[in-house]
């Protein structure tokens, strides 16, 4: 029978593979099809993931690859979802367009509550359902409630061990069980993919596409990458290579090349496609810096590297709604590794208490999901207070954990009270 496995990223390609490779999926007794997805903003000019040249190297791990994009076009695959009355008719067309038969023996996907893979996780039926983490997002809580005929199918969840010691928050209400991938096996699939030979920097700056997801704007986010490349410059890099995700096109590191000329340094671009774990491997840059990107904990895991933080506080404060699932990771990642500043200064964070940190964080974002937890959360937050920067007050005073916020003060409204004299007018 076949395994149905689906990936958006290279990244995420990647981990399968070393999964693969740890026989987490058992022998290859029948078809292995990979669904690959390009879920960015304009996935016409964006490279997807079997268009990258590192995916020839984890392409032999499956009989067939197929495009989501194509099946579903011309609708934007992290938009579309079957109607309810649809899904019995759609289903048997996808099994057939597929070539599943009566159906797979398993579908691996990751981020099981959002689209496509909620889609493909209601299509296709029947069958267990293995859900895969490629990132810090798997010590976040679910993001969205399952509903029971998927989250009944899920047995398993694959994950990176990214932290050591941390329990993943992801589908725990469901009763799934977590089972982490060596990092022996990432780094072998790590070192399968060939690094381009004009690579070179002492340093490297990972980018992310926070204003592509509405956290910061396109210039916050250009400011945050030349005060990243100010910091390096300050410690004595002169040659930087910026690596710009995936998804985030090359406008900043254009914008960053000003800069760096007027700082005497010399910035080098590393292609969209390339891992950021393919740069580090190749490199061994004395200094990885970033915001709060998966990279950072990789490049120190796997290759000993450096690594240091900046911007994480910013994004925190506007990471909204509190739910927001960037939260947990931004959380590790601040929590965790040192912050680098403007000047060149690099300072260790605070001591955390991080289990019981992400496990607050978490009930936080979804008490509903994890009534469990409000105890252990009202623990921590009498040992080690509200930390403003993790915790929101109001947030709190809603969940009955801190006392509601002053009402504001006579001469100076709330904005949903000028809201409503204006609208009175």
């Amino acid at each position: 029978m076949t395994q149905v496995f689906y990936s958006s990223t290279l990244f995420g390609a990647m981990t399968l593979a070393a999964a693969i490779d740890d026989g987490r999926f058992g022998p290859r007794a029948g078809r292995r099809l990979l669904l690959v997805s390009n879920n960015a903003a304009i996935p016409e000019i964006t490279p997807g993931v079997d268009e990258t040249e590192g995916f020839a190297a984890i392409r032999s791990r499956f009989d067939d690859v197929r495009s989501w994009n194509e099946i579903v076009a011309p609708l934007h695959p992290s938009d579309w979802k079957a109607r309810q009355a649809e899904l019995p008719m759609l289903g048997r067309l996808l099994r057939s367009d597929l070539g599943l038969g009566d159906g797979p023996a398993e579908l691996i996907v990751e981020s099981i509550a959002v689209p496509p893979s909620r889609t493909l996780a209601a299509l296709i039926r029947d069958c267990p359902i293995t859900v895969y983490s490629d990132g810090l997002m798997s010590y976040g809580p679910t993001r969205d409630p399952l509903p029971s005929e998927i989250a009944g199918r899920i047995t398993r969840l694959l994950h990176l061990d990214l932290v050591p010691g941390l329990a993943p928050l992801l589908l725990r209400e469901a009763g799934v069980a977590p089972q982490a991938v060596p990092d022996a096996a990432f780094a072998e699939v790590i070192g399968a993919i060939h690094a381009p030979a004009d690579l070179e920097g002492e340093a490297v700056i990972l980018g992310q596409y926070l204003s592509a997801l509405g956290i910061l704007t396109g210039d916050e986010e250009s400011a945050m990458h030349t005060a990243m490349l100010r910091a390096v410059a300050a410690r004595g890099h002169t040659t930087v290579l910026f690596k710009p995700h995936p998804a985030a096109g090359r406008r900043h590191a254009r914008r960053m090349r000003a800069a760096a000329a007027d700082l005497g340094v010399d910035l080098r671009v590393a292609g969209e496609t390339v891992p950021a774990e393919v740069c580090v491997k190749a490199l061994r840059p004395r200094l990885v810096v970033g915001c709060f990107s998966t990279a950072l904990i990789t490049s120190h895991r796997l290759f000993g590297a450096q690594v240091a933080t900046m911007g994480c506080e910013t994004v925190l404060e506007r990471l909204a709604p509190y739910e927001n699932s960037n939260r947990v990771p931004a959380t590790i990642i601040d929590a965790t590794l040192p912050r680098l500043a403007e000047d060149g200064t690099i300072t260790d964070p605070p001591p955390a208490d991080l289990p019981g940190l992400v496990e607050a964080v978490g009930y936080c974002m979804q008490s509903e999901q994890h009534p469990e937890l409000r105890e252990a959360t009202a623990r921590y937050l009498a040992e080690h207070g509200a930390q403003p920067r993790y915790f929101k007050n109001r947030r709190l005073a809603a969940l009955g954990l801190a006392d509601a916020p002053p009402p504001c003060r006579a001469g100076r409204p709330s904005a949903l009270g000028r809201l409503r004299r204006a609208l009175a007018r």
